[in-house]
């Protein structure tokens, strides 16, 4: 006897429960009270019951809209996911527009920086529909620039993936600097110090660690970024031209 297959343990596969006539709390109202908390307090600080005391209902009230943390995780990154804009491409051709929405998308995690940490573990964010408003729209781009369906499958894999790795990176280290009690610039002038030290022996790390840098660090940060991306939208530009 063949066993019948597990359903996909997600919020957004499992059907919402029957609401009341009158419901003590929506679903919406959970989503923007835990955004809160974890903006204000970080992702160590949420929990199912520590949440129900922040909106006065018992954790089990909660229950009703989610079946467990990991539900409350997907809507939370989908209704973050929903804060970034998608442009249309027609009026500024396919890169100025990938490199709108990458800017985008970064300062909408970083707004939230605690979500880059959350969205290597919620592997079934990609099933919630502000996600999917997200992938059709990167494939729409590439699309209408003629890519193949499959180049435009992987490509934005690939830029989803880059920007996701670079930012949550770039989260984690300004993490460490508000932790430090410095400024960035401070910070990053210590950084750049220790690294001059432990590159001595590895010349072409050690070049990175000496030349001249601007004294804006974010500015640097968004500099990078930029440039980053565009490497990426350099290689899809010859795959262009090569078809």
């Amino acid at each position: 006897m063949v066993a019948k297959a597990q359903e996909i343990p997600s919020v957004w596969t499992r059907p919402q429960r029957p609401r009341r006539d009158t419901p003590a709390l929506s679903r919406e109202q959970i989503v923007a009270e835990a955004i809160e908390l974890l903006d204000s307090e970080g992702f160590e600080a949420l929990s199912m019951r520590r949440l129900g005391t922040k909106l006065n209902a018992g954790a089990t009230s909660l229950y009703t809209h989610v079946a467990n943390k990991d539900e409350l995780l997907e809507l939370i990154i989908d209704e973050v996911l929903g804060e970034i804009t998608i442009p249309d491409a027609a009026p500024e051709g396919w890169r100025p527009a990938l490199v709108r929405l990458g800017r985008d998308m970064r300062a909408g995690l970083l707004r939230h920086s605690w979500i880059t940490g959350v969205l290597s573990t919620a592997g079934l964010s990609y099933l919630g529909p502000n996600m999917m408003r997200l992938s059709e729209g990167l494939l729409t781009i590439l699309e209408s620039a003629g890519f193949d369906e499959e180049t435009a499958d992987r490509a934005t894999n690939t830029i989803l993936g880059y920007i996701v790795g670079s930012t949550s990176t770039e989260a984690a280290m300004l993490t460490t600097i508000a932790r430090s009690g410095l400024d960035e610039h401070d910070w990053m002038q210590g950084l750049l110090s220790a690294g001059r030290s432990a590159s001595s022996p590895y010349p072409r790390t050690h070049k990175r660690y000496t030349e001249p840098r601007d004294t804006n660090p974010a500015r640097t940060r968004d500099t990078d970024f930029d440039t980053e991306l565009t490497l990426i939208l350099d290689g899809l530009e010859l795959r262009r031209r090569a078809e």
